[in-house]
């Protein structure tokens, strides 16, 4: 089976947080072959992991440790580059579901799962707004 991880879903494989189970027990029903996400979730992973030392979840040394370890897994995931289609549909999707509350970079996370959604057999999402609208755009999620 083939998904897409938002890096709000990703950051639950390295640090246990709320939802880390659901993430456990999508691993745990299905046999996960291929992994895409959004090159953009390399710059958002390591600015979660970040945020979580300074709202002081996280030391900076558990932080280094995350960051180096999702480093070490790049060689799991197939980055799906973010090049001028996903920017131009980004847009587009923004003014279609701004006033929903679509932001910048999950709208690159949308349009990046857009362009892979004949390929994947679904996305997760931990954040709910994106979840909604990913299902507004016919993709399946868990």
């Amino acid at each position: 089976m083939k998904i897409f991880l938002d890096t709000s879903s990703l950051i639950k494989l390295y640090h246990s947080e709320k939802g880390t189970e659901n993430m456990d027990k999508l691993f745990d029903d299905f046999v996960i072959e291929e992994i895409y996400l959004s090159d953009v979730s390399k710059v958002e992973f390591n600015s979660a992991i970040w945020k979580k030392v300074r709202t002081k979840e996280l030391t900076v040394d558990e932080a280094n440790e995350l960051i180096k370890s999702f480093e070490k897994d790049y060689k799991n995931y197939i980055f799906v580059e973010v090049g001028p289609e996903i920017i131009d549909n980004a847009g587009g999707l923004v003014t279609k579901y701004g006033h929903k509350g679509l932001r910048t970079l999950d709208s690159i996370q949308l349009a990046t799962s857009l362009k892979v959604k004949s390929e994947i057999s679904f996305a997760s999402t931990a954040d709910v707004l994106l979840k909604s609208i990913m299902v507004l755009e016919g993709i399946k999620t868990k």
